[in-house]
């Protein structure tokens, strides 16, 4: 038994070596978030360690993070490679050759199970830990929206994704629709759910049922009208979960009924549906038959642009806790997944992912997620110390400086007593990045560097080879 435990203890010390060597160098600010700890447990539990000359667990998922945090020529399978190459020849260990099938064959064993609850705990704990000022007075906001992204056009993903029916075959690109959940508080994504475009159940809405578990007693879902349906209210109402979304376009809206809380203010009486073809007749008859929700109207102004008068439905329906303007600002903080989404659309390439297969478009989609949840959670930190909010630090610069520190940290060129030092300046340029505020700007959507711009692809690539072919 002695010699089983000592063999256990060495195997675990030789991963925790392993990791810090890639993934927790002690100055990285994310160090103490993905540690060795978290890796091994999460990993393990999936059946996913899996070791090698070369391509551990480890060092793939490093690899892979350090594709999803750059851009560019710099995200290429070849890239990572180099900066493995690299890395093993400053360490003095063996080298792997410069052909990139044996990293893409590792990337194509890590758990995508493994990689979402990563991800997905990282967010988690991140927003348990969250500064009470980072808080809607005391609640924990969760914002939802839904976005999409395109694939390679191969066949494999053209079955699972196919691209919407209005383009003709060989023109456009597979399309993966997706469904987000953000924490106002952090920025991170607590959980997303996606599917194809097109077939039954495949919605927004119908992603959004499958992320019930990323709202806790007591939070707040804010999301946009799409979402606002008497089933869905009630199935957050039984979690008790508050909602605040803007009344959907096809409800009629009269604010001659119900009991009046003030000026555009009412609570208002709404009654169940019919049962909807994706809902079991046990769930429908938990739902209650009626339900009283409180529904608001205010302008919104704003120099330059049309005044714009929005409707909000809402369950927080105590007017003296939560007056009309705190709603209002409430609901005009959901503009911020837009810009999250933004963010891991353009800086972290997921607006056209490069993997082809169906099941690697998923492990890239949580790689992703993670490495920008861990920059997330870097500008958490450096917000905190400095008295700022999460939000109000660049997304962009912190992922500028945390890649570079982090392939600075792993060459081992700062040496080990300085890096407390250099871990707290970090952190101190980090902070100063703050996000501009330009309220009232205007800028027309025109471009004014005249770009050379080929025609768009009409016709399948094989039929326009044939006719170049054919050109004498």
């Amino acid at each position: 038994m002695g010699s089983i435990v000592h063999r256990g203890a060495t195997r675990s010390s030789g991963f925790r070596q392993i990791v810090a060597a890639f993934l927790a160098q002690p100055g990285l600010p994310f160090a103490d978030v993905l540690s060795a700890e978290r890796i091994q447990r999460v990993f393990a539990k999936h059946g996913n360690l899996f070791g090698g000359a070369i391509y551990s667990t480890v060092v793939t998922l490093w690899a892979f993070l350090g594709q999803a945090l750059r851009d560019g020529k710099e995200s290429s399978c070849r890239s990572a490679v180099a900066h493995i190459v690299a890395y093993q020849l400053q360490s003095g260990k063996p080298v792997p050759t410069d052909d990139t099938g044996d990293y893409c064959r590792a990337r194509a064993k890590l758990s995508i199970a493994a990689l979402r609850e990563v991800a997905t705990e990282v967010a988690g704990e991140l927003e348990l830990q969250a500064d009470p000022a980072w808080l809607w007075k005391g609640l924990h906001a969760k914002l939802v929206d839904g976005f999409t992204f395109t694939l390679p056009d191969t066949p494999a993903s053209q079955a699972a994704f196919p691209q919407p029916a209005s383009q003709k075959p060989g023109i456009g690109f597979p399309i993966v629709r997706a469904c987000a959940v953000l924490s106002l508080a952090t920025a991170c994504v607590t959980d997303l759910a996606m599917g194809p475009c097109r077939g039954k159940k495949t919605g927004e809405t119908a992603l959004l049922r499958k992320l019930f578990d990323a709202f806790q007693p007591g939070d707040v879902a804010v999301a946009d009208r799409y979402y606002c349906s008497f089933l869905l209210i009630a199935l957050f109402a039984q979690r008790r979960v508050d909602v605040c979304e803007r009344i959907h376009q096809r409800r009629p809206v009269d604010f001659r009924r119900g009991r009046r809380l003030g000026k555009n203010d009412r609570l208002v009486g709404w009654t169940r549906p019919a049962r909807p073809a994706w809902m079991d007749e046990e769930t429908y008859h938990t739902i209650p038959e009626t339900l009283t929700l409180r529904m608001l109207k205010f302008d919104v102004r704003e120099p330059g642009r049309r005044t714009q008068c929005l409707t909000i439905v809402t369950t927080l329906v105590e007017a003296e806790r939560y007056s009309l303007k705190d709603v209002a600002e409430l609901y005009g903080f959901r503009w911020n997944a837009e810009l999250d989404i933004r963010s891991i659309k353009q800086s972290l390439g997921l607006e056209h992912v490069r993997c082809k297969s169906p099941d690697m478009v998923r492990r890239e989609l949580w790689t992703t997620l993670l490495a920008y949840n861990l920059v997330r959670t870097t500008a958490a930190a450096a917000a905190l110390l400095h008295g700022h909010k999460p939000r109000q630090i660049s997304f962009t610069g912190t992922c500028q400086y945390l890649l570079s520190s982090w392939m600075l940290l792993s060459s081992g060129l700062i040496p080990f007593d300085t890096l407390p030092g250099y871990h707290e300046a970090l952190l101190t340029q980090i902070a100063n990045c703050l996000v501009a505020e330009r309220p009232g700007r205007v800028e027309p959507r025109v471009l004014k560097r005249r770009r050379h711009h080929y025609p768009l692809m009409q016709h399948p690539r094989a039929q326009l080879k044939a006719q170049l072919m054919k050109t004498p």
